[in-house]
C-alpha cells in the first residue's frame, strides 16, 4: 500500500487496492524455473507491463512515451485527441509492435486493459485552455473521472500530472506540498487551476473509498524541444521570438519569477513516481528561480543579441513568483533535475530552428 506522503489526511485506505484483470495472470505471467530442480521455487514474473499515456502525443507526454519504450518489456498505448498533440512528435513509434496510438477523447470512456496509466492529457498552455475553458475543466474532471473508473476496473495504477497552478499566486515561496494555494476560482485561469485540483480530490477520493493506486505529480514550468511553438509559454515565445528577430515580450513588471524544468529531468521524475511507493502530491520542477527579464535576457545572449526586449501588459491572476520545494522528490524518489536552464535552452533552440527553418548564422 503506498504512503500518502504529503498534505491531506495522513491515513491509509480501509480498501485493499482492486485486483489486476484476470487477463493479466491467464496472458502475462509465466513460470520460470531457475534449474531442473524439482525442488527449485516456481517464481511467476511478470512478462510485458501494459502502459496507458493518455495525451500521449502532446510535448511532455510524447518524451515519457520515448523513455518508456525504451524499456523492451514495456507495451505503450497513447490516446490524444490532438487538441494540442501532434502525431509528428510519435512518428518514429508508429508501427512499432509494441506501440499503439488511438485518437480519443478522455472525456468519453475509454475500454482496455492496461497495468499503468500516465494521465496527461489536459491543455497546459494559458492559450489553450483558455480558448475552451469548459473543455478544459471537463477535460480535468471527466477525463479524470473516466480514467480513475478504467484504473479501477483493470487494477491499474494511475499517476496524474496536476501542476503548480494548484498553489495559484503563492502566499508561500517556495511552494511545498502541505501549501493549500491562493486560486481565484472564477478567474479566467481557473478552468485549468481549479479542475486540477478537483482533479486530485478525485484521485484521493478513488484512492481512499476504491484503493486506487494513485501518484499525483505537481509538475511545474518544463520546457525542450517539442513544445508548441508561439503556445504562450514565455521560453517558447521567446525563443520563437529571437528567432524571428522579433522583440521578446515580457509581461510587466519582469520582476515577476519562474523556475524551468528540462523535460528529460521531468520524465525522469513522473517515472522515479509511478514505480515508487508515495502518492504524493509530489512537486517536480527546477528549483532554480529566474525573473521573466533575466530570462529575456538569457535567450537574448545566447540566440539573437540583436533582439530587444520590450515590456507589455501582464494577462489577469498571473502569478508573481513560483519556485518548487523538492524535498519530498529529493527524499522520496532520489530525483533532483540535472539539466542548467543554459544547457537546455541550445537543445530547444536547435528544434525550433529546424521547424521555423531558420538557419544558424555563422
Amino acid at each position: 500500500m503506498a504512503a500518502n506522503s504529503s498534505n491531506g489526511e495522513q491515513q491509509t485506505t480501509s480498501k485493499p487496492p482492486p485486483l489486476p484483470s484476470p487477463l493479466r495472470f491467464s496472458k502475462f505471467f509465466q513460470d520460470i524455473f531457475a534449474d531442473m530442480n524439482p525442488n527449485t521455487l516456481v517464481l511467476p514474473v511478470q512478462s510485458n507491463m501494459r502502459i496507458l499515456v493518455t495525451g500521449g502525443a502532446g510535448f511532455i507526454g510524447s518524451h515519457l512515451v520515448d523513455k518508456l519504450m525504451e524499456n523492451e518489456k514495456n507495451e505503450v498505448t497513447v490516446v490524444d485527441n490532438y487538441f494540442t498533440g501532434s502525431k509528428d512528435n510519435l512518428r518514429k513509434w508508429i508501427g512499432h509492435p509494441r506501440f499503439e496510438l488511438i485518437r480519443h477523447d478522455v472525456t468519453e470512456p475509454l475500454l482496455i486493459e492496461v497495468d499503468q496509466i500516465y494521465h496527461l492529457a489536459c491543455p497546459a498552455s494559458p492559450i489553450f485552455y483558455k480558448y475552451n475553458p469548459v473543455k478544459t475543466i471537463k477535460t480535468n474532471v471527466i477525463g479524470t473521472l473516466n480514467m480513475l473508473g478504467l484504473a479501477k476496473r483493470v487494477g491499474a495504477r494511475i499517476l496524474l500530472t496536476s501542476t503548480s497552478e494548484v498553489y495559484g499566486d503563492p502566499l508561500i515561496h517556495p511552494q511545498p506540498e502541505t501549501y493549500w494555494g491562493n486560486v481565484n476560482p472564477i478567474g479566467v485561469r481557473s478552468c485549468y487551476d481549479e479542475g486540477k485540483r478537483v482533479a486530485e480530490t478525485l484521485m484521493f477520493d478513488y484512492h481512499r473509498q476504491h484503493g486506487i493506486e494513485i501518484r499525483i505529480a505537481r509538475i511545474f514550468n518544463t520546457y525542450g524541444p517539442r513544445m508548441n511553438i508561439d503556445d504562450g509559454r514565455v521560453v517558447s515565445n521567446f525563443i520563437a521570438q529571437a528567432l524571428r528577430g522579433e522583440s521578446l515580450t515580457v509581461q510587466k513588471p519582469g520582476t515577476q519569477t519562474r523556475s524551468f524544468c528540462y523535460v528529460s529531468d521531468m520524465v525522469d521524475g513522473l517515472i522515479r513516481l509511478m514505480e515508487g511507493e508515495n502518492t504524493g502530491p509530489i512537486n517536480i520542477g527546477n528549483p532554480g528561480e529566474f525573473t521573466m527579464l533575466e530570462l529575456a535576457e538569457t535567450v537574448k545572449e545566447l540566440i539573437n543579441p540583436e533582439v530587444e526586449i520590450k515590456m507589455v501588459e501582464n494577462t489577469p491572476d498571473d502569478p508573481r513568483q513560483r519556485k518548487p520545494d523538492i524535498a519530498k522528490a529529493k527524499e522520496l524518489l532520489g530525483w533532483e533535475p540535472k539539466v542548467k536552464l543554459r544547457e537546455g535552452l541550445p537543445l530547444m533552440e536547435e528544434d525550433f530552428r529546424l521547424r521555423l527553418g531558420v538557419t544558424k548564422k555563422i
